[in-house]
């Protein structure tokens, strides 16, 4: 009589075990579901659909974080290669420990940098870039806009600044010198018909530069600058 209540009651187990390791099976997955008229149990099973959605969700709230930090430490005075950045105007590293002439420097030539490549892009604002450069560069620019304003210009600049070097404190034209790799692969020519004019040579490459940057009446403005190598620098 023992023994067959023993084997009664093992066969009972049994199933009861294998329902157990399925539950456990299904817990650590987030994208179970359980649904009454297949499944009587309610035993969960995987939802790739749920899976993806939750790996969007997770992959959105990354970059929402990223965007945040970004945000916070601009607000805070802090300048990053990401806060530097624009849609068309990639920053993609500043140096590290830059001190506070330093840091000023490099916003003056990013912006200025960002300001003159916008009109390339639309066409427009070329008043904006006078009070950027001095006037023998910007007439250097004005010209160059004019004799190819029936151009259009299209794509993204990313831009890696490699040091800054300022050669003294303030004083009437003191000047500064930013390196920077300034990889144009992605930007396109446009003639007025519309046709690609872009040239390898002269427009699609990576350009290693010096660019000189002068204070004058209490602001920083470009004075000139200097290739130094086509294609063997790195963003």
């Amino acid at each position: 009589m023992r023994y067959l209540v023993g084997t009664f009651l093992d066969r009972l187990r049994r199933p009861l075990m294998g329902m157990l390791v399925l539950l456990l099976a299904c817990a650590p997955l987030v994208a179970c579901s359980s649904g009454s008229d297949d499944n009587p149990l309610g035993i969960g099973t995987f939802d790739p659909e749920a899976m993806a959605s939750a790996k969007a969700s997770e992959s959105a709230a990354a970059a929402e974080a990223s965007a945040s930090a970004a945000a916070s430490a601009e607000a805070a005075g802090v300048v990053t290669a990401e806060s530097l950045s624009t849609d068309r105007y990639e920053v993609t590293s500043i140096p590290e420990d830059l001190d506070e002439l330093q840091t000023e420097v490099l916003k003056a030539f990013v912006h200025y940098d960002q300001v003159t490549w916008n009109v390339w892009f639309t066409g427009t604002g070329i008043e904006d870039t006078e009070s950027l450069l001095t006037p023998d560069e910007y007439e250097n620019f004005l010209n160059n806009f004019n004799a190819v304003k029936d151009e259009t210009t299209d794509g993204t600049v990313r831009v890696a600044i490699l040091s800054v070097a300022v050669t003294s404190g303030y004083a009437e034209e003191v000047q500064a010198q930013v390196e920077i790799c300034d990889d144009q692969s992605k930007v396109i020519a446009y003639d007025a018909a519309g046709n690609d004019i872009s040239d390898p040579d002269t427009l699609q490459g990576r350009y290693e530069k010096i660019i000189t940057m002068i204070y004058q009446d209490g602001v920083w403005v470009e004075a000139g600058g200097e290739t130094l190598s086509v294609n063997e620098c790195t963003v």
